[in-house]
């Protein structure tokens, strides 16, 4: 082989490092159960993000429980964005100095682009005839949930459950005793909402699951269909999906615009629709019309509405020695 040749490959080969090294790499660090969602909005994104600007991108997904996430993030996990299922998560990085301040106000909706509820999954023919939140703390119903701890899916639970009897004209010494019954049914906690329900469906635990109404088409995909019923009880909480940009991972990568732009894709028509297929509430007032049969009428109640936020609702009942801790004993004794 000529050295003019050898030159020409070098230089090609070359090129095309340079080329794959040029391809941005993002993080998106986000909550359990939200990888089917992302797998395919990461797909849309990355063909609209060449299509518009010519580059070729790359998105890297993890998953876990939102809490133990935000942690990672706040102990240096570089992720770009953060793509959660409670405020208080993000909240948590802006404190550490890791998101901005006014993280909320960067995208539209509170920079949440989806929202979701909390519903109950059931064995299926639901054996055990749970209707609403009065059926979970019968005797003998053992209800799978997500540690409020570890989890936005966990806290969203106790707090719809305590909100049910709220609404319903109690006080909250009644929610506080309804919300301590019900833990008593609770054989274990749950690191996250995926491990929910690989304890309810793989190891056969409790007759009903807590968890977030996109779960259920996850469930059924990956399950197949008719493993379990989806129970919409009457009164439910709207669980927002908030996002933001990581300062702290962009300013270090480079990677700001390529992360704006990744949050702010969210919002488009093409990834609103993508979201009501995960049966993730959309913001887009069109795409929910046209999926109104996925998304059934239930009473819903904002946590504004009765904890004044997430942030107050962490302090009086998640943090340690809150509400949770005085009602919930291991074991369900």
């Amino acid at each position: 082989m000529t050295s003019g040749k050898i030159k020409t490959i070098l230089g090609a080969l070359v090129l095309a490092a340079s080329g794959a090294a040029s391809a941005q790499t993002l993080l998106n660090v986000s909550y359990d159960v939200a990888r089917e969602f992302y797998k395919d909005y990461n797909a849309a994104f990355v063909a609209n993000y060449k299509k518009t600007t010519g580059k070729d991108v790359k998105i890297d997904q993890s998953h876990a429980g939102s809490s133990a996430q935000a942690r990672a993030v706040a102990d240096g996990l570089d992720a770009d964005v953060v793509t959660m299922n409670t405020t208080t998560d993000i909240e948590f990085l802006a404190n550490a100095g890791v998101v901005a301040k006014d993280w909320a106000k960067r995208f539209p909706n509170n920079a949440a682009p989806t929202s979701s509820t909390m519903l109950f999954l059931t064995r299926n023919g639901n054996p055990k005839g749970i209707k609403d939140w009065d059926d979970l703390i019968k005797p003998g119903v053992q209800v799978v949930i997500v540690n409020p701890k570890t989890g936005g899916n966990g806290r969203y639970a106790y707090l719809a459950a305590w909100g049910y009897v709220k609404k319903k004209g109690g006080s909250d010494a009644q929610a506080a005793e309804f919300v301590g019954k019900l833990f008593k049914n609770v054989p274990i906690l749950a690191r996250g909402g995926r491990d929910a329900t690989t304890a309810f469906l793989q190891r056969n635990i409790g007759d009903v699951l807590i968890t977030f109404e996109s779960e259920v088409v996850s469930i059924d995909r990956e399950f197949g269909a008719g493993k379990a019923d989806a129970v919409y009880p009457s009164i439910s909480i709207v669980a927002e999906n908030p996002v933001a940009v990581v300062e702290r991972t962009v300013a270090k990568k480079g990677t700001g615009e390529l992360a704006k732009a990744y949050l702010t894709y969210l919002y488009s028509e093409e990834a609103q629709e993508i979201a009501a297929k995960h049966a993730l509430r959309p913001r887009s007032e069109a795409v929910l019309k046209k999926y109104a049969a996925t998304f059934k009428p239930l009473q819903l109640f904002t946590v504004q509405e009765l904890f004044g936020s997430l942030s107050d609702a962490q302090k009086v009942h998640f943090n340690d020695g809150g509400q949770f801790d005085k009602l919930y004993t291991p074991g369900g004794k």
